[in-house]
């Protein structure tokens, strides 16, 4: 699946902006001016994850781009897809040993961040490179998609800026904590989880569903599942060809199931559900079945506690009764 209107493009077309002379010139100044000072001290693994405020945005963010390429991860505590993609930024920072800084930030506490960054949805990841800013991706983005992205992203760090990343002391974080007793479902979900990570969107959804068989509510599972799901039905669409089939054609309900899926993969919550809600509205039957089902595994997508789906809910209540 490609990322809605985000790519790595902007991450090749760096050199052609502006400022990348000026850029990779004060990269070039910071370094030597750590060299003169003793080199950068190794930090721990725990310190290639930062919590990043607008107060702190220029030193910790602007400044450490010109050693290392920052990754910003903008994020909610409302946000569902959120929690699934900010863990898994938190393990690849870790493995990638200091090839890039993951700094995450919290929309509901610098607005104002969010909105010089342009941001309609999360969540959302950028990245700084020497005091450039690039889109990377938005919304649900596979595993493996990512690990491409970064890859691309820390090769013209380095290509571009001479960025080569921090040293990581691994042991100044102590010895790893004592592993947990393995849980009834932790294998299965552990083989969705190597499937996700192997772009095997059907076997993941098959593992999801064996929890499901014994365990109906395991929140996980659910969630998982309809992430999956999801992630399959959009994976081989043509985002604009799918976009001017449902502007085209509004009594289509495929068309419409279509693009609401994009718009959910691409962070667009309201929008996807809004567009379901009103397909429900307008059609009878079959096809509103269709669409109010679709509008449900949506829900499961973002979780029952989010005040987008609360809202849904309430407005698909209102067309349905």
């Amino acid at each position: 699946m490609q990322p809605r209107n985000m790519s790595m493009s902007g991450v090749v077309d760096l050199a052609a902006v502006k400022a990348a002379g000026e850029a990779k010139a004060k990269a070039e100044q910071a370094r030597a001016e750590a060299a003169r000072q003793g080199g950068t001290a190794a930090v721990p693994p725990s310190a290639l994850v930062i919590d990043v405020d607008e107060a702190g945005f220029e030193r910790d963010v602007l400044q450490r781009s010109a050693e290392v390429p920052v990754v910003l991860d903008f994020w909610a505590e409302w946000c569902e897809p959120c929690k699934q993609l900010g863990p898994l930024l938190e393990r690849l920072a870790v493995e990638y040993n200091g090839r890039f800084l993951l700094a995450k930030i919290d929309v509901d506490a610098n607005q104002m961040l969010m909105q010089q960054f342009g941001i309609q949805g999360i969540p959302a990841v950028f990245a700084v490179v020497a005091g450039q800013a690039l889109p990377l991706f938005q919304g649900a983005v596979p595993e493996a998609q990512i690990r491409e992205t970064l890859d691309q992203l820390i090769a013209v760090g380095e290509e571009r800026f001479g960025l080569t990343g921090i040293a990581v002391d691994a042991g100044a974080d102590g010895p790893a904590p004592a592993a947990r007793p393995a849980g009834p479902y932790d294998s299965l979900l552990e083989a969705a989880m190597v499937a996700l990570d192997a772009g095997d969107l059907s076997g993941a959804v098959q593992a999801y569903k064996n929890v499901l068989a014994d365990d109906p509510a395991h929140p996980e599972a659910k969630l998982g599942l309809a992430q999956a799901e999801l992630l399959a039905r959009v994976g081989d669409l043509d985002p604009g060809a799918v976009r001017r089939n449902a502007a085209d054609h509004p009594a289509d309900v495929t068309a419409q199931l279509a693009a609401a899926d994009l718009d959910l993969a691409g962070g667009h919550v309201e929008d996807a559900f809004g567009r379901l809600v009103e397909t429900v509205r307008r059609t009878a039957g079959e096809d509103r079945d269709a669409a109010r089902l679709r509008l449900l595994e949506l829900f499961e997508v973002i979780g029952a506690d989010d005040p987008r789906v609360t809202a849904a809910r309430q407005a698909l209540a209102r067309v349905l009764f």
